[in-house]
């Protein structure tokens, strides 16, 4: 377990790797990555049960990028952890790297499930975790979604299904940034009021700032409480965090910072190269 001032180190060391993995490789997707930091640092080292040295662990608990693009900032987090190499870092992209523009499970130690196609990733976990009860199973899961991403209707699929069989062993995470690839959410596919829909969909909700980890951790806390339904985090975020030139700017949603972009964002993350 990390203090909140460990968990804020840990987070400005993610979002560096996050920078000079898509520098190096050209492509990528930051602005997501960089959003979501807070919630994947606080999530695997002070609420996820789980064992780098043991990725196959049975009674591990199991997580779900559903929004596959924001996969750098995954990598970083599994080579934090000790799943990957921090070598295999700079190799994003790269052909023959095991770091794919998306999660693929059979190359890369600690991805549950290949992500990427938008949607998908709530109605897996919403199984997963129904296998779960079914087993007697004590593990949790938990899925990362974009707010762009809940324009899908599988997503709203799985949520029916999983407050149906009353899933209290699944909590999903809402990156709630803002801002999907065409534009302001509530522009392309107004998903407000957002609270109001889960709750009507008998999920439990939970609203946060996302990038505060005392208020992430008291809310995956909370998540795991009611047994007879599912849980919600709407984590309000930023898009692009950390990074002035990239904050609430859409186009880092795929943009990459150039080389000189590069150094001037190491150097407001305190890094000087």
């Amino acid at each position: 377990m990390l203090s909140i001032s460990e968990l804020e180190k840990k987070s400005r060391d993610i979002r560096v790797d996050i920078l000079k993995m898509v520098t190096e490789a050209g492509s990528g997707h930051p602005g997501g990555s960089l959003s979501a930091t807070d919630i994947l640092v606080t999530l695997y080292n002070n609420v996820l049960r789980h064992d780098p040295k043991n990725p196959d662990w049975e009674e591990r608990d199991r997580f779900i990028l559903s929004k596959g693009h924001a996969a750098p900032l995954l990598y970083a987090v599994l080579a934090d952890q000790g799943y990957i190499s921090q070598t295999c870092l700079p190799t994003l992209r790269d052909l023959g790297s095991i770091l794919q523009g998306h999660p693929v499970c059979e190359k890369v130690k600690g991805v549950e499930v290949s992500t990427g196609s938008l949607g998908n990733g709530l109605s897996i976990g919403a199984g997963l975790a129904a296998a779960a009860r079914i087993n007697n199973a004590k593990w949790r899961v938990y899925v990362l979604l974009g707010d762009g991403e809940c324009d899908e209707g599988t997503v709203w699929e799985g949520a029916m299904f999983a407050a149906h069989y009353r899933l209290g062993n699944l909590t999903a995470i809402i990156d709630r940034n803002g801002l999907q690839i065409d534009g302001p959410t509530e522009q392309v596919m107004g998903l407000n009021p957002l609270p109001e829909k889960w709750r009507a969909f008998n999920w439990n909700v939970i609203e946060v700032d996302g990038h505060k980890h005392k208020e992430l951790l008291k809310a995956f806390d909370e998540a795991i409480k009611p047994q007879n339904r599912p849980s919600v985090i709407i984590a309000n975020t930023v898009k692009g965090k950390g990074v002035s030139y990239m904050e609430g700017n859409v186009s880092y949603h795929g943009k990459v910072p150039s080389k000189p972009d590069l150094e001037k964002a190491l150097k407001e993350l305190g890094v000087h190269e």
